[in-house]
């Protein structure tokens, strides 16, 4: 902890860690809810097709239900979110399995079940684009008239030159897939009639996101809508746009019955109907010299959008802008394009298209390192950026380009080049791997977004002495409930146990933008801070206009007065309290004059700063079970400042092990019927505690002018590069040189085969991990 500070760069207790631990905590599911009816679906059973009516067996007394169609709806067919194309319940078309075509309450579960089952749908099939490739061949046309929901394009320099100085021209294409972000509580809402308006509340990220698609579909005014967060068992995107579909559906039948209405996911509904991280397919087209100096880059990159909009076009924007990664490229040409499929709609995860984009170049430099005989570390040294060096959409970085500090320690903590030249070409059935990557993720919303954002936030002096951090930031688990009141006590100069931060409520607090983007420490912290700073402001003008006429300077949770007296915060705030009644300090997000955004050209600044992370992982392969086992991972990262140096390591350390799932575990398709291939646990396995790796973490500050106390976010950064480390260390472990990702047992074994070396044993197909199990328990 830098001795400026008091409590930043200390880790005190959670507020939310005993009452978790210890299982008091109360979620959604766990209110007690009386009277309330619950919430049903009808859906559709097919990916495509025209829904021709919806059919009433009249032999169930409808009246002791409340069933709403599209017919029924009160105000526009939408749910608001980034663009206003994702229907409340299908009118006409059917764009994707498990799609809404109806609600129904009911006061109990088997009234519910036996109305559901009293409804028929009456559909006309259709053929359905299941895919990027079906999407762009317009097998079916989902999306205007080529699918094509989104296109961004970078460019910079001389793209044919850049080819023309080339020595060595690689292109190759990369894919990963779809991934659940499995938060441990599923999905929930609950809407109460409040008067002529709704108080909505439930499981979720962004209160003001549902507070505008509740208000656009039911017709509601400000004042007469309330969203509140109740604790929220995990998240990682999966909550961002999502909960405003369920807010909508349980405002609709709350308003239409005048009663309570709850709707909460079990498993496989949850597991089967939310948004997951977008599938990629890119294309990498790679100029270098002989020895290893990128010349030029050409990218083309897609993403699986699903049927709607959702997050997809943000997404979009940060693959394109991190695509080309932490390196300094010449010449480039970047073209990145969202298709529509017939799929549910795509969404937020930890990363937001930046683990999509960043997988395409780790592999890519690494294809180029084999080709050319040099070393992936050597390859990436000699290309990653340094201060000065900008990107290709134009951004230069100064002091913040910590590529080389972070790569260059993630190699020598982990003895990286002696252990790759060790381990390339063992023989063996159990052998091992080191792999290596570097990743960078932007702060806050792309381009000018945090411009536009108007983030606010307020404190509010109590009369009992406590302060109160009114913002709409949301703690999901990621450590918002600490962090935020640690910096306005280390901005007031009070103890930490006197802030208060209350769980959201949009009829109490200012709207601080959505809880996404690696930017609630940052950028709401750092408006946080000027909210304090404000407050400070009032008190001091407050002594100078009853004390004195010289204003006060405040320092170390005091205010130093003329002649040598002091007078503490305490002091000078009741005082204000007794002749003025309630303080508070209230502060906007300021735009820095000296930074531009062109969104028509897309260029300029595209983040305001950018946080670092490289990593080292070891692996151990099994050439019998075509097992991968993570066994160390050596993590450099860059953080700005660690406010709370114990959630930073949580953030890395969970963060990298989930980025390590994608890379060899979490393997989820979609169905020839367009239902996804995974409906429970046992069919969609996730790294736990028993296959994380040993931990070597090691965080530099470079504290950054545009963050809290100069903090940077890192929600997002650890997740990025994961992926691309483990299939790199696989390569190393046998020379399977993975294009993929997940890098499943089957698919290491078919690029096995595809080597055509002799063997050292005979290669059998990978046996499932219940196969195996069984196996073991014939034995």
């Amino acid at each position: 902890m830098s001795s400026e500070f008091k409590i930043i760069g200390t880790s005190p207790v959670r507020p939310d860690a005993l009452p978790k631990a210890a299982g008091t905590a109360r979620y959604v599911a766990d209110l007690d809810l009386p009277g309330a009816w619950i919430a049903g679906v009808l859906r559709s059973p097919v990916p495509a097709g025209r829904l021709k009516g919806i059919h009433k067996n009249p032999a169930f007394d409808w009246s002791r239900v409340c069933l709403i169609t599209a017919a029924d709806l009160p105000g526009p067919n939408v749910v608001a979110m980034v663009r206003d194309d994702y229907e409340i319940l299908v009118q006409e078309k059917i764009t994707y399995t498990g799609q809404a075509l109806a609600l129904l309450a009911a006061p109990d579960e088997a009234l519910l079940a036996e109305a559901l089952a009293a409804l028929t749908p009456e559909i006309e099939p259709t053929t359905p684009a299941l895919c990027i490739e079906d999407a762009l061949a317009g097998v079916s046309r989902v999306w205007g008239e080529d699918n094509v929901m989104d296109e961004y394009r970078v460019a910079c320099g001389d793209i044919d030159q850049g080819f023309a100085e080339a020595e060595l021209i690689l292109e190759q294409t990369y894919r990963t897939g779809l991934h659940e972000q499995l938060y441990l509580e599923n999905q929930g809402m609950v809407a109460r009639p409040r008067g002529e308006g709704l108080e909505v509340f439930g499981s979720l990220q962004c209160p003001y996101y549902l507070h505008k698609a509740l208000a656009k579909a039911l017709h509601l005014a400000d004042k007469d809508l309330s969203v509140r967060q109740i604790v929220t068992g995990g998240a990682f995107g999966g909550k961002e746009d999502y909960p405003s579909v369920l807010a909508v559906w349980v405002g609709l039948l709350a308003r239409a019955t005048g009663q309570t209405v709850r709707l909460f996911y079990d498993r496989e509904v949850d597991l089967l109907n939310t948004p997951k991280r977008h599938p990629s397919k890119t294309v990498y087209k790679m100029g270098l010299k002989k020895d290893g100096r990128i010349t030029a880059v050409d990218v083309d990159l897609f993403l699986d959008g699903g049927a709607n909009t959702t997050m997809t076009k943000v997404v979009l924007a940060r693959a394109c802008l991190h695509v080309t990664g932490g390196y300094k490229i010449p010449n480039a040409r970047v073209r990145a394009r969202s298709l529509a499929t017939n799929s549910p709609p795509n969404g937020a995860f930890r990363g937001f298209g930046a683990p999509q984009a960043l997988y395409a170049v780790e592999r890519h430099l690494d294809l180029a390192a084999e080709t050319l005989g040099l070393s992936p570390y050597a390859i990436r040294l000699k290309n990653a950026l340094q201060p000065g060096d900008a990107f290709p959409f134009g951004q230069a970085l100064g002091d913040n380009a910590c590529a080389s500090l972070v790569l260059h320690d993630a190699a020598e903590r982990s003895d990286y080049e002696r252990k790759r030249r060790e381990y390339t070409g063992q023989k063996g059935r159990v052998r091992k791997g080191i792999g290596l990557s570097l990743c960078m993720h932007g702060g806050g919303f792309t381009g000018a977004g945090e411009d536009n954002m108007g983030t606010t936030v307020e404190v509010e002096y109590l009369p009992d002495g406590r302060l109160e951090v009114l913002s709409s930031s949301t703690d999901m688990g990621q450590g918002a409930d600490t962090v935020l009141p640690m910096i306005a006590a280390e901005a007031l100069g009070l103890p930490l146990d006197r802030v208060l931060r209350p769980l959201p409520d949009t009829a109490r607090v200012p709207n601080s933008g959505p809880t996404v983007a690696s930017r609630t420490t940052m950028f709401v912290g750092k408006v946080l801070h000027d909210a304090c700073l404000n407050l400070i402001a009032k008190l001091a003008d407050f002594l100078a206009a009853s004390r004195g006429p010289a204003r006060p300077e405040f320092a170390h949770g005091a205010f130093h007065l003329e002649g040598g007296a002091v007078a503490s915060l305490d002091e000078a705030a009741e005082a204000f309290l007794a002749r003025n009644g309630p303080i508070k300090g209230r502060a906007v997000f300021r735009p820095d004059p000296n930074l531009a955004w062109d969104e028509a050209n897309y260029r300029g600044t595209a983040y305001k700063d950018y946080s670092w992370l490289a990593q080292a992982v070891e692996v151990e392969v099994d050439l019998d079970t075509y097992e991968i086992r993570p066994l160390r991972a050596w993590i450099s990262t860059e953080v700005g400042r660690a406010v709370n140096p114990v959630q930073v390591t949580g953030q890395m350390e969970g963060g990298v092990l989930q980025s390590y799932g994608t890379a060899y575990l979490e393997d989820l398709t979609l169905r020839p019927d367009g239902r996804y291939s995974a409906s429970r646990l046992s069919e969609y396995m996730i790294p736990t505690s028993l296959d994380a790796p040993e931990f070597e973490l090691k965080v530099f500050e470079v504290p950054s002018p545009y963050g809290a106390f100069g903090a940077k976010g890192i929600g997002e950064l650890s997740m990025d590069g994961g992926a691309p480390a483990v299939a790199a260390a696989v390569q190393n472990a046998c020379g399977a040189f993975a294009c993929e990702a997940p890098l499943t047992g089957e698919r290491l074994f078919t690029l096995l085969e595809q080597l055509q070396s002799e063997p050292v044993h005979e290669i059998t197909p990978p046996t499932s991990e219940r196969a195996r199990r069984d196996g073991e328990a014939a034995k």
